[in-house]
């Protein structure tokens, strides 16, 4: 509950100054003066008896009360705009604005595929995109930024629900001449002593990448690491090393694209990706609708998961 004397604005504005640590941006991101954002904390602060923001001249921190504060702010105003949501959309499926994240190692590569379907299917659907790190996503999901977020399993949320999408194969992309292109397909053994190229940290897929190589024996380059996939491809055709791509993200066979593509022999090292949500969210039928739109926009090659699997993120 909220209390009668604390506003639903003076929250927006407690959240706003917490993501931006200056009562000016903050101001200009809730489209009001600083004067009038400043005044507004000062009667959050009055009215739950206790300090939120410390002021100085140079810069702005939350209290250990302001921390508290901003975290149960942001669940309070996640669960309004469900409520908002919700109600907008009663009676009418995948309507309306939808907010969805999804990992730059999925989004440039899957979403094509998706999104001429779904508007077709749901011409009422705004469909809003984020692309961003998982970490990142989840603190905007939890703060109901976003609606939903296509992710990498596992995660280990309890407050999320999930249904999982598919499972994706890991291939390995060898520079020009390597001596493994002869096989036409690897072990993990056989890349043992190689210098693998990688993600830059934050990239789910980086850790992924490193536990397969890990245990197969290959060492990370140093002093490499991409932003993204196709900067990691350009670095392999470049001759700096080898690594591992998700199916979806492999290049296509053939002349010019610099680099050679080799699967897994089985059991192939894989990840599986999932649409995940707050546990609870009033659009989960709509999520669970969304995630049966990705399942079927699948190429060949990927294993669809099964329809089945929706509950919480472990």
């Amino acid at each position: 509950m909220i209390p009668a004397n604390v506003t639903v604005r003076q929250l927006r504005y407690l959240v706003a100054l917490a993501d931006t640590l200056h009562f000016g941006r903050a101001a200009a991101a809730c489209h009001v003066s600083q004067p009038s954002l400043s005044a507004q904390i000062q009667q959050l602060e009055d009215a739950l008896g206790t300090g939120l923001v410390e002021r100085t001249k140079h810069r702005v921190l939350l209290t250990p009360a302001g921390e508290d504060a901003v975290r149960r702010a942001r669940d309070i105003l996640a669960r309004l705009d469900d409520l908002s949501q919700a109600v907008r959309a009663a009676g009418r499926p995948l309507s309306g604005v939808l907010r969805l994240g999804v990992i730059p190692t999925v989004g440039p590569y899957l979403l094509p595929r998706v999104l001429p379907t779904l508007r077709g299917a749901y011409p009422e659907l705004k469909l809003y995109l984020r692309e961003d790190l998982t970490e990142r996503l989840l603190d905007r999901l939890r703060g109901g930024d976003l609606d939903a977020a296509l992710l990498a399993l596992p995660l280990a949320e309890s407050w999320l629900d999930q249904a999982e999408v598919y499972d994706e194969p890991f291939l390995v992309a060898l520079p020009p001449g390597h001596r493994l292109a002869a096989r036409t397909a690897l072990t993990e053994s056989d890349l043992r002593g190689e210098s693998l190229l990688l993600l830059e940290d934050g990239h789910c897929f980086r850790d992924q990448a490193l536990h397969v190589c890990h245990l197969a024996g290959a060492a990370e380059s140093d002093g490499f690491a991409a932003t993204s996939l196709a900067t990691l491809m350009e670095m392999v055709a470049g001759g700096l090393g080898l690594t591992l791509v998700p199916a979806l993200a492999a290049p296509a066979p053939g002349p010019g694209t610099g680099v050679t593509i080799r699967p897994f022999a089985a059991p192939q090292p894989s990840r599986t990706m999932a649409l995940v949500w707050r546990r609870g969210s009033p659009r989960a039928d709509d999520l669970a609708r969304i995630a049966e739109v990705l399942r079927d926009c699948l190429p060949d090659g990927l294993r669809r998961a099964k329809a089945a699997a929706a509950g919480m993120a472990r």
